[in-house]
């Protein structure tokens, strides 16, 4: 398993050494700014989570060329093995983007102040980028093992749509069920969107496994 993360770690490397440059400058930015515009905050947390977890996801398909996604199921490494790493990395990437995003927010707050008009938004805004980023991998993975790396781009956009959909979808399912203004109950509902996210990531695990072992090279 370790080698395998590596190999996940390196396919994905330049890209995120790009894409870490870039949100280490926005949240610079975002930080120096006056924090009445909570837009770019809102920005921020929302890129940086989905953008990790995209970039790591997207790896997934960079090995065709070498032929290395085949010469991996010459090695004494299981088809369930392969997809686990690619679950875990996605994981470790979500985390990575949460903790720029858990920053750039306690940066911005210390020299600005709370920018929100409730305590629990901050929250919320963890809860959909999380979200969203476990929901595109779990309609991600699945099809791109179904339908094989030359369809990888559209099964990328088509992940974080449905991913995007699925969220605003509970998240209007919440406001429909709680009333406004309750404090607790939007934490609930939060956290029901989010165990909502993790439920589709883990049964998204077996279900890609399952397409794997059935798939012939």
């Amino acid at each position: 398993m370790r080698g395998l993360l590596k190999s996940n770690y390196y396919a994905v490397r330049s890209n995120v050494k790009v894409f870490s440059a870039v949100m280490v400058l926005l949240g610079i930015f975002v930080v120096a700014v006056d924090n009445e515009i909570p837009s770019l905050i809102i920005g921020y947390m929302l890129s940086v989570m989905i953008g990790f977890s995209f970039n790591s996801i997207a790896s997934a398909g960079r090995e065709s060329a070498a032929k290395w996604s085949v010469y991996k199921l010459t090695t004494p490494v299981k088809r369930a093995d392969i997809v686990k790493s690619l679950f875990v990395s996605q994981l470790l990437w979500l985390f990575v983007g949460m903790v720029f995003a858990g920053i750039i927010v306690t940066l911005s707050v210390a020299l600005h102040g709370f920018p929100f008009d409730k305590d629990t938004d901050i929250f919320l805004l963890f809860v959909v980028g999380s979200g969203i980023s476990l929901f595109m991998g779990a309609f991600f993975f699945p099809l791109f093992f179904w339908g094989g790396e030359e369809r990888k781009e559209v099964f990328l956009v088509i992940s974080l749509l449905c991913g995007i959909g699925v969220v605003m979808g509970l998240t209007t399912l919440v406001n429909t069920i709680f009333p406004p203004h309750m404090t607790s109950r939007i934490i609930w509902g939060g956290c029901m969107i989010l165990a909502c996210g993790i439920l589709a990531f883990v049964l998204s695990y077996p279900l890609t496994v399952g397409i794997f072992r059935r798939k012939d090279y």
